[in-house]
């Protein structure tokens, strides 16, 4: 067990100890409001104690069967070696739960998400680059059984996106995807270059939880400015002859929400509400910690090359996320959509 966790369940368990005698107590008995402050703290610390102290006994039992492998009678080496296995997976099981007991819950875990992907620096490649996250967050998407829908999309000369907003919907996704948010460096020879030189570019990227109740934000109608316009990109004959397109402006906050993905005008502006009334929640929310452009700037980043979470290197097969240090030699997968050992060890230092 890490020990900082062990030191941490130690203090639980004192505290749990103190709590439990203070309340057996005349004087906290007599006390309502200190007695029922007590048991709201008694009943939080509750799950992690008990937990802990069945891990405690499991370990005094290994303990004790390690000492029956000295014994001379083979039959009884046997028997502790297969109790010693059975109580080692017990520890392990054990020590799942207790992690989960202690860890934190972030309010906005069950939350679907907007994602924002921006090209950064490196022109046309970091669009290139966009294109593949969105490909690469598309497919993890898809293992977990999550729907994506595209809000709005600005798509670059060679395939990419300059920018691509989208919202994931399935279960527990911002949990899944909270660390995703910051500046990805792609290093890799792009398809133009003509002399094999290996190129680095950046993008940008946001997870946003969704509001769950637009009415968490109140919005004034005579604070926005509402533009139609004629929908750009793939679309056949639709393209260009109706103005289904809705840019939504929040005019005290200069916040727009674009959408021109689907067909009606009544839908992407419905849509873009929706969009407009999560980013008004995130903005309020961080302004409410500190300044909003200070919070949002740390979240992304400037997308300059320099300041990244996380680094693409093609040449080598190498993917390294410098939060934690951690490097694996498996990009195609990770691009194919298999982020789930980034994800898993990022959650897992959250927890320490």
């Amino acid at each position: 067990m890490n020990p900082d966790l062990r030191a941490k369940l130690e203090s639980n368990l004192s505290s749990y100890k103190d709590i439990t005698a203070m309340l057996s107590t005349p004087e906290i008995y007599s006390d309502r409001t200190k007695m029922k402050s007590l048991n709201q703290e008694l009943t939080k610390l509750e799950a992690s104690v008990k937990l802990y102290q069945k891990y405690l006994d499991i370990e005094k039992s290994i303990s004790g069967t390690r000492e029956l492998l000295i014994d001379d009678d083979k039959e009884m080496i046997a028997i502790a070696q297969d109790e010693l296995k059975k109580y080692e997976i017990e520890l392990r099981e054990v020590e799942t739960k207790i992690i989960e007991a202690t860890v934190e819950k972030d309010p906005n875990d069950s939350r679907d998400v907007y994602m924002e992907i921006r090209a950064g620096t490196g022109g046309e490649e970091a669009a290139i680059f966009a294109g593949d996250l969105f490909k690469m967050y598309s497919r993890f998407s898809e293992r977990n059984k999550w729907d994506i829908e595209v809000i709005n999309s600005n798509i670059s000369d060679h395939g990419g996106f300059k920018e691509i907003i989208f919202k994931v919907i399935g279960k527990n996704v911002y949990s899944q995807l909270k660390f995703e948010s910051g500046t990805h460096r792609v290093q890799r020879v792009p398809d133009t270059e003509t002399q094999g030189r290996v190129h680095t570019s950046a993008s940008t990227v946001a997870v946003l939880p969704i509001v769950e109740q637009v009415d968490d934000i109140e919005i004034n109608p005579a604070d926005l400015r509402i533009d139609t316009y004629r929908a750009s990109g793939a679309g056949g004959q639709h393209v260009n002859k109706t103005d289904s397109a809705v840019r939504i402006t929040h005019l005290p906050t200069g916040i727009v929400s674009e959408c021109q993905d689907d067909r009606s005008q009544h839908k992407n502006k419905a849509k873009a509400l929706e969009y407009l009334h999560s980013r008004l929640l995130s903005a309020e929310q961080e302004k409410q910690k500190k300044d909003t452009d200070e919070s949002r700037k740390k979240q992304i980043g400037s997308g300059d090359r320099s300041e990244r979470i996380r680094t693409y290197n093609f040449p080598q097969g190498r993917i390294t996320d410098h939060r934690i240090n951690l490097t694996l030699y498996k990009l195609e997968q990770v691009i194919d959509g298999n982020i789930e050992p980034l994800i898993d060890a990022l959650t897992e230092e959250s927890t320490k």
